[in-house]
């Protein structure tokens, strides 16, 4: 039975995601810098209204990481990987009857670019592959029996799962955003935000059910299952095996824009209320108007932020899609498991052998997005120096074939200039009940960091992540004044000399009657004839 694991493709191919260069869930280290570019609108796409930048390209960002409740590592995930820990017990196991495992999730963010139209105007175009594998309220007992060579129950065991839940998908995104600001006032500032995506579902694969009780007979492969029922689906066993092929495809661009055997709409939505007081608000003289806005610096002395965040589902064609509900009492095998689980007919025949009976179907099949809510304050303590706290919220229906983000509370402080920002991002999951330290970098458009830096290095720790990105961004400057007359130099015809704004930024001289900067006018002829 603890072959299984090891040997079904589903659990090979996206375990194999854990060797592409990983980025954090969330970003909090950087993602909420006021200069952070596209990336902050995957928390809240109302922040690119107002946005500090004019214009940005964004190249490429790559993310990965692992969450869980099962156990803590045994060793940091980096040494795991090299396979320097014990790969075949990776985990000191809790003592949770169930448990929950996000292992791998990960992203990687395409071309992409971010336009300012105006100050109250912006709009962005975005795209990424992303990828989830994640157990929900399974067995940690029958886990253990299955994975582990070193546990070796000495009696018959029974275990229990009710609504479980395993969804593993792939799939890439197109994203449109808009922000803009409705309310634009000296001390106050509303902004809204919408993306619309479309996804393209490359491949995925889900069993749920609502009972499962399983006897574990000692001292050999086999378990009963009785009682118990579940719903099977996927897409694997048509020709693509697109899933096992993931992101070992090199053409990142033929991944987002090719064929899929899936399709669906997703959608972001966000508000953000600044409170700009009088010491955080920056003006200065220019072009005629004594109090214009610093638009190249932050403007708010707190602001406020609430998002809904991947909201929609994939669905997947019937004539690409599988489908098996089982349900009643048998005896399985770990090595039957295995042989069978690769074709889907041979599956579908290998449990009517064994005693359960169910319906078979090529059927849509709708799999949902990990939607989430996102509350969050962000202070400015002093100058450059800011706080952010955020509360992440699940949303998304974990009795449906879907992903789904758990609940955890982020407090940042963080230095941030428009040319380099760090951020200390302190997280208590309330999926392990742990806390969890990062840190993130920013140095102009590139990035890199993680929301749980233990993970990677220390022992004893639930999860670990980190992330690294690049885009190219051009940033709102403060109007040149090179001869300090408050006239900018792309208005001010005399830049080199200062002058007054009623005279196009020249210096009052008069000669002959005219000022300088004034144009002249042909003196009038005299009537006498030269001679």
């Amino acid at each position: 039975m603890r072959s299984l694991y090891y040997k079904l493709p589903v659990f090979a191919g996206l375990l194999s995601l854990l060797s592409v260069k990983a980025d954090a869930q969330f970003n909090f280290g950087t993602a909420n810098s006021n200069w952070s570019g596209t990336e902050g609108l995957y928390l809240n796409p109302a922040v690119i209204a107002d946005s500090r930048e004019r214009f940005t390209i964004d190249i490429i960002g790559v993310n990965a990481g692992v969450d869980n409740n099962l156990g803590s590592l045994k060793s940091g995930l980096i040494s795991t990987l090299t396979g320097n820990g014990n790969n075949n017990d990776i985990f000191d196991y809790s003592g949770n009857h169930t448990f929950s495992v996000m292992a791998p999730y990960a992203k990687v963010s395409g071309p992409g670019c971010m336009i300012s139209i105006n100050h109250k105007h912006s709009i962005a175009l975005t795209t990424a592959i992303r990828g989830m594998n994640q157990f929900n309220n399974f067995d940690q007992s029958l886990y253990q029996t299955i994975t582990n060579p070193a546990y070796v129950p000495t009696t018959s065991t029974n275990y229990t799962s009710s609504n479980y839940n395993y969804t593993a998908q792939l799939w890439s995104e197109v994203g449109l955003s808009y922000g803009g600001v409705i309310i634009d006032k000296p001390h106050h500032e509303l902004r809204v935000g919408a993306t619309i995506r479309y996804l393209g579902g490359i491949g995925y694969v889900g069993l749920k059910g609502k009972n499962l009780n399983v006897q574990y007979k000692s001292g050999n492969d086999t378990v009963y299952a009785y009682n118990s029922d579940v719903e099977y689906a996927s897409n694997l066993f048509g020709s693509k095996s697109a899933l096992l092929n993931g992101f070992g495809n090199n053409n990142l661009m033929s991944q987002i824009f090719g064929q899929k055997d899936g399709g669906g709409v997703g959608a972001d939505l966000g508000v953000m209320y600044d409170y700009i007081s009088d010491e955080s608000r920056e003006v200065y003289e220019m072009d005629g108007e004594t109090r214009r806005v610093d638009r190249s610096k932050n403007l708010y002395k707190l602001r406020i932020s609430a998002s809904v965040l991947d909201l929609g589902a994939i669905t997947y064609k019937a004539n690409n899609n599988s489908n098996l509900e089982a349900s009643g009492n048998g005896n399985l095998t770990g090595t039957g498991l295995s042989n069978n689980a690769g074709n889907y007919s041979d599956f579908k025949n290998y449990l009517a052998a064994q005693g359960f009976s169910g319906d078979t179907a090529s059927k849509n099949t709708r799999v949902g997005m990990p939607t989430r809510f996102l509350f969050s304050a962000d202070y400015s303590i002093y100058r450059r120096f800011y706080v952010n706290a955020a509360y992440v919220v699940n949303i998304a229906n974990r009795n449906n074939f879907g992903n789904s983000y758990y609940n955890q509370i982020t407090v940042t402080p963080r230095y941030d200039t428009r040319l380099i920002s760090v951020g200390l991002p302190i997280t208590y999951s309330m999926l392990s009940n742990s806390m969890k330290m990062g840190i993130g970098f920013r140095i102009s458009g590139f990035f890199m960091g993680s929301d749980d830096l233990l993970g990677l290095v220390a022992s004893h720790q639930y999860g670990a992540n980190v992330y690294v990105g690049g885009s190219i961004p051009f940033y709102k400057l403060r109007l040149h004044d090179r001869d300090g007359d408050h006239i900018s130099d792309r208005r001010d015809r005399c830049p080199d000399e200062p002058g007054d704004w009623e005279n196009h930024g020249c210096p009052f001289k008069e000669k002959d009657g005219v000022k300088e900067g004034e144009d002249s006018k042909e003196k009038p002829k005299d009537d006498k004839t030269e001679n």
